[in-house]
């Protein structure tokens, strides 16, 4: 009974750890910079030639 006691009260304990992992804020600014760059660039390189020349002349106007 003891040592079944004993176990539960270890695994609650083990259970109840948490790790907490802190990153600078400018490096993750940083990175997700990078990301949002990488995502635009795919876009416009999937976009057909007609639809790209279309939103230079759209962005050139305004």
């Amino acid at each position: 009974m003891r040592l079944a006691l004993a176990a539960v009260l270890l695994t609650t304990a083990t259970a109840c750890v948490t790790i907490n992992i802190y990153f600078p804020a400018a490096a993750a600014e940083k990175a997700a910079d990078r990301i949002i760059e990488e995502v635009w660039q795919l876009q416009e390189s999937s976009r057909p030639a007609a639809e790209a020349s279309d939103a230079a002349e759209g962005e050139s106007k305004q």
